[in-house]
């Protein structure tokens, strides 16, 4: 039987899901189509009008974006077959790529990420337990937006000597990791402002038998305390002010402690009780200074000293997952491409939704390769996924496919990391010097 060639991107991926190994199920069906029509249909932006680039196709429009940092958006759209054909066979132009975005708007990347997030991170989690929990962490970062009139006023900037403000407007984004597979579960970002008001959207989405690694600028009692009453648990660091009573010795460096609630977060959440029970783990690297770990994992026997010392270290992996987002998928230019907020939300949606779309595919090559998903390498993975649209797009012979994929795989091991050590060397930054002074925006916008 001869097999019907594609006539679109969309066929090309149904095709390759018949033919490919079952643990390759194809990039875009990962997002199931049935997910793309809710988020449409919730967020009211389901197209009506049959245009040229439908709603449904502009979602991966902006997930190719992320893919695709070096391309330019009708570039994009001709890459993947996005575009329905015209009459007279003319091409797209960029203003109609730029208003079909505008009619989409932010929303609907928002419930797609937020509904397969919640899929997806949690099940990544799940299957890659340390004694019994799901191991997550929550931390914090900031991501340059285009430094236009409206990014400034909406998202701020980064406050500086002499009434100076950062090059550049800022985000700020707090992220719910499974720090095993780097799969983010939820995320929260918005104007530049503390990362404890973007943590706290995310608390909530912490499942039962969990523990959350988080940094000790989120060691507060409004914070964990709730955390901890359905069954969850949490580890950071004390700081050098942190200040307790002991309790009880469990061993050398092993305490169950106690700490006194402020009367301003018990004025904030009366619920609150006065004083706070906890387990300190006081210990020492050498060529390190030493540390104290708090934890709400006060059984010693079910959670041992030195596996919660070790289970402590996989906090790197949330910093090792924002270099990937940063360093990686942004390949370092200084800002992402959208001038006005609405689009900044809409691209940053796109970009979570690409990660982890790409960590998916790394989980898949972990199985296979019998490894964790933390040994893959994201680079290689990244290009893997690029190429593999790229062959979607332009492949005329669809039982091309599944060879190109099964021997871009096969490249892929090659590429399997050593196991993680722990960082020998104390935390630096490095910073490239310049005789040039630094450009920075005036402060008196009248002045312009």
């Amino acid at each position: 039987m001869r097999i019907p060639e594609p006539t679109s991107f969309g066929e090309a991926l149904a095709y390759l899901t018949t033919v490919t190994p079952s643990h390759f199920h194809g990039i875009r069906e990962r997002l199931a189509p049935e997910w793309i029509e809710e988020a449409l249909a919730a967020t009211g932006t389901a197209t009506i009008r049959r245009r040229r680039l439908p709603a449904e196709q502009v979602v991966w429009l902006v997930v190719g974006m992320a893919l695709m940092r070096d391309k330019p958006l009708p570039e994009i759209v001709d890459r993947l077959e996005l575009a329905l054909p015209s009459r007279d066979g003319r091409v797209m132009a960029a203003s109609a790529v730029a208003q079909a975005r505008a009619r989409l708007g932010a929303d609907p990347l928002e419930w797609l990420f937020v509904r397969s997030a919640d899929a997806w991170g949690h099940g990544s989690a799940a299957s890659h337990r340390w004694r019994g929990l799901a191991v997550y962490g929550v931390d914090a970062s900031t991501l340059r937006v285009p430094d236009s009139e409206e990014n400034r006023a909406h998202f701020g900037a980064q406050s500086g000597r002499r009434n100076s403000e950062s090059g550049y407007p800022l985000v700020r984004m707090a992220v719910l990791m499974a720090v095993r597979s780097h799969v983010v579960a939820a995320a929260s970002f918005g104007p530049y402002d503390s990362e404890n008001i973007y943590a706290a959207d995310l608390w909530s989405s912490v499942p039962e038998a969990a523990v959350v690694l988080a940094d000790r600028a989120f060691l507060d009692a409004k914070i964990l305390l709730p955390l901890q009453r359905n069954g969850r648990h949490w580890l950071t660091r004390a700081t050098t002010r942190t200040r307790w009573r002991v309790i009880e010795r469990l061993g050398p460096g092993d305490m169950i402690v106690e700490r006194d609630v402020s009367d301003d977060a018990r004025r904030k959440d009366p619920s609150l009780p006065k004083t706070w029970r906890m387990r300190a783990i006081r210990y020492q690297r050498r060529g390190f200074r030493p540390q104290t770990l708090l934890t709400s994992l006060l059984d010693a026997k079910a959670y041992p000293r030195d596996e919660v010392i070790s289970l402590y270290h996989e906090r790197w992996e949330l910093e090792l997952g924002y270099d990937e987002l940063k360093t990686e998928m942004l390949a370092r230019e200084e800002a992402i491409r959208s001038k006005t907020p609405a689009a900044v939300n809409q691209e940053l949606w796109g970009l979570l939704l690409a990660y982890n779309l790409v960590r998916l595919e790394m989980e898949r090559i972990a199985d296979e390769a019998r490894v964790e998903p933390v040994r893959v390498s994201f680079i290689a993975a990244l290009r893997l996924v690029c190429d593999a649209l790229d062959w979607f797009a332009i492949t005329q012979t669809p039982a091309e496919i599944p060879n190109r994929l099964a021997a871009m795989r096969a490249k892929l091991k090659r590429f399997i990391l050593p196991e993680r050590r722990l960082r020998s060397n104390p935390r630096a930054v490095k910073l490239k010097m310049s005789g040039y002074p630094r450009k920075r925006p005036p402060t008196d916008r009248s002045a312009k």
